[in-house]
């Protein structure tokens, strides 16, 4: 009954409106991530730390988002995405702004886990209410635009970094960063609407009330009646999404988001430090991150429409496959800042494309009972190889290897994603 209400007709201002905010949210999500990586070179200087330290930094941040995404992000499926998208928003702001205040590696590393936690939850919250809030013949499209503000996020923060950092010292880009996100709270809380696909499925208390003043927003009829409510035997506990119906795909997803997410992850970290180890100045390597996320803002929203041309399959192994290419390639770029920086917005393109319409996959595979628990724990899954993927770059850094080899190294593992993601099993992905 619910899907028929939006795959029917055009897509209202409220869907809309919707679609702007769990943007915007992404895009303060991507510039929470990245700001860690653009502020490495300036704490590492001031505190005089070592690459070794600043990996276990990167990761316990990504810990943190792993268990954001596996253990918070499910409650949506209980109390709702808005409150969920509320409670992560809080989380973020908090966690960054206090950030601001550490003195030592241990706090740094503690409040960059704390921070992890709204993070992680909020990625997977946004992509569940996208996935019920779109057309199903042009979901892969939505859900990969709302995430491509993750890159615009990243590009924005490196911007500021960029000029915020030199004058003004690291601490004040996390103050800015916590406001932000503290300041989308009573955004989200005015007008962000709950998934009508919730209400439906679900049933919390005072329902079809709920979901007809939603529906009366959009212009499209109310509901007399509730469908019937899926039975608690009905609904897959985690243990399930391994039962026969979800097992194959499931690991599929699993084992090619922990290829990309490793990948990704080493490099949105390391970028920047990694190119001042080249001798480039702090300005110049923080513009190389943006440039690598400005070419995500563009692969991730063609991305998303050639899979609904093409297939997300043929789409997601193509993007995937040619960032193994443009890794190797890397090393014929030595020498030369601007030849390199074309590259690095090439891997944006494809990486952060293929590694997004991976995101699309989740959101569409799992039914919306427990879509955001399936969500959650396919991007949790993947976070752990966003946790291993910056510390093994930080033993590497830390023996000394050349940005071209530590490419070289890291382009195996997102041409398995690649070559995982054509073969997924799941019958809903096209």
């Amino acid at each position: 009954m619910s899907r028929n209400i939006f795959d029917n007709g055009t897509v209202s201002p409220l869907q809309y409106v919707t679609i702007a905010i769990c943007f915007l949210m992404n895009v303060f999500d991507g510039m929470d991530v990245l700001i860690i990586s653009y502020c490495a070179p300036a704490i590492a200087k001031s505190w005089n730390m070592g690459p070794e330290a600043l990996g276990i930094v990167f990761s316990l941040g990504l810990f943190g988002m792993a268990l954001g995404s596996v253990l918070l992000a499910p409650f949506a499926d209980r109390i709702g995405r808005k409150k969920m998208i509320l409670s992560s928003a809080l989380i973020m702001g908090l966690g960054l702004y206090l950030t601001s205040f550490s003195e030592t590696v241990y706090q740094l590393g503690f409040l960059r886990f704390f921070s992890g936690i709204g993070i992680g939850s909020m990625l997977a919250t946004t992509a569940a209410l996208i996935a019920e809030y779109t057309p199903n013949k042009s979901k892969d499209f939505w859900v990969s635009f709302v995430l491509a503000g993750y890159p615009v996020g990243a590009v924005l923060s490196g911007w500021l970094a960029a000029r915020v950092v030199p004058m003004n010292g690291w601490q004040t880009m996390f103050e800015f960063a916590g406001w932000a996100s503290l300041i989308t709270l009573p955004i989200i809380w005015f007008f962000l609407s709950e998934s009508v696909e919730f209400y439906l499925k679900k049933q919390p208390s005072g329902a079809l009330e709920k979901a007809n003043r939603i529906l009366a927003k959009m212009n499209r009829p109310p509901l007399f009646e509730l469908p019937n409510k899926i039975s608690k035997k009905a609904i897959l506990p985690v243990k399930d999404l391994l039962g026969s119906e979800f097992r194959t795909s499931t690991l599929q997803l699993w084992g090619a988001l922990f290829l990309a997410f490793a990948t990704l992850y080493f490099l949105i970290s390391w970028i920047p430090k990694l190119a001042v180890n080249t001798g480039m100045s702090i300005s110049l390597a923080i513009y190389a991150g943006m440039i690598f996320n400005v070419g995500a803002i563009i692969g991730i929203i063609s991305q998303g429409y050639f899979s609904t041309r093409f297939g997300l399959r043929k789409t997601i192994c193509t993007y995937l496959i040619l960032t193994a290419f443009f890794l190797v390639a890397f090393q014929f770029s030595i020498g030369s800042d601007i030849y390199a920086l074309i590259l690095m917005a090439l891997m944006g393109f494809t990486l952060q494309g293929g590694f997004v319409g991976l995101y699309a996959v989740a959101a569409r595979m799992y039914p919306t009972e427990f879509r955001t628990m399936g969500v959650g724990w396919a991007i949790g899954a993947g976070r752990v190889g966003g946790v291993i993927g910056p510390a093994i770059g930080g033993i590497l850094v830390g023996m000394g290897l050349s940005m071209a080899t530590n490419f070289m190294i890291f382009a195996l593992p997102i041409f398995l994603a690649g070559v995982m993601a054509l073969f997924l099993s799941s019958k809903k992905i096209s």
